[in-house]
């Protein structure tokens, strides 16, 4: 029998064995790799040991520190709309009686598009001359903008897509929490004389405070790795200016458009200490509020 219980187990292994060599050689091995890559100096087929020489060129490069301002400020105005916004929305959507799964699905399709065609699309729609922002501003007798040739307005077009993109993901998971709030506490606070918007202030916001921490660390940790929409909308340079240059963008340009791979391992092992020191210092504030 207890032979038996062996083999059976020994297939269950078998089924994972494929599973498990394919994260050691997709992901495993060029974790590693790109560890050892930052210590030296590599054109990708002549290396030569560079010690932290790749991690203090990255510290000291403009371009990187222009890069990592750009990140956060698009990072930081995205999520200041986004999670307001997609919580009112859902607020909003959760009182509703009729037509509530044809809101969820009409704000959740955006989420599941491609950010990649989402951003073909933005820069039909940011187009200067036959945009569909710039022609609905112009019927309205606004002033038009072209808007990916400056660099404010560049940055508030990434912005926008951004905040359209991930909108759904934050209503359907707010939705999702704010239905798991007992109506007892509703109900009690009713008698007392409470009505809806103090229930919303006073109730539903604090007992959304955990799910607000995990939009701010899951929204700053695809904020640091922002890549597709800036390239599609600025290409390599981040234009214009460099004001759509992110940290990746840092890492593509240096490893695929200069063949400096050892310094953009550095940059990308860099990247990874700033999302996890932002990641601890967001689950440790979240924690003292939760105390409070």
């Amino acid at each position: 029998m207890k032979k038996k219980s062996k083999n059976t187990q020994l297939v269950w292994y078998l089924f994972l064995l494929p599973s498990f060599l394919g994260l050691a050689l997709f992901m495993a091995y060029p974790v590693m790799e790109s560890f050892r890559l930052s210590f030296f100096r590599s054109n990708g087929t002549i290396e030569k040991w560079a010690g932290i020489d790749n991690y203090i060129y990255v510290f000291k490069n403009a371009g990187f520190w222009q890069a990592v301002r750009n990140t956060f400020y698009i990072g930081f105005f995205q999520l200041l709309i986004s999670i307001p916004l997609g919580f009112i929305i859902a607020s909003i959507i959760n009182q509703m009686k009729w037509f509530k799964n044809f809101f969820k699905v009409i704000f959740f399709i955006p989420y599941v598009t491609s950010i990649v065609a989402a951003a073909m699309v933005f820069l039909y729609v940011l187009h200067p001359d036959m945009g569909l922002l710039n022609t609905l501003l112009s019927s309205l007798g606004l002033p038009t903008s072209t808007w990916l040739a400056d660099s404010t307005t560049a940055r508030w077009g990434v912005i926008i897509l951004s905040v359209w993109h991930q909108l759904g993901f934050i209503i359907i998971i707010s939705l999702a929490n704010l239905q798991a709030i007992p109506n007892d506490i509703y109900e009690s606070s009713s008698i007392d004389g409470a009505n809806r918007f103090k229930q919303w202030w006073f109730i539903t916001i604090p007992n959304m405070t955990g799910t607000f921490a995990f939009f701010v660390v899951m929204g700053w940790i695809g904020a640091l790795k922002r890549f597709s929409e800036t390239y599609i909308l600025g290409g390599l340079q981040g234009s214009p200016g460099r004001s759509l240059y992110t940290i990746v963008g840092f890492i593509y340009e240096r490893g695929f458009g200069g063949n400096e791979f050892g310094v953009a391992s550095a940059a990308a092992y860099i990247l990874f200490a700033i999302i996890l020191i932002f990641t601890i210092f967001n689950l440790k504030i979240s924690k003292m509020n939760k105390a409070n």
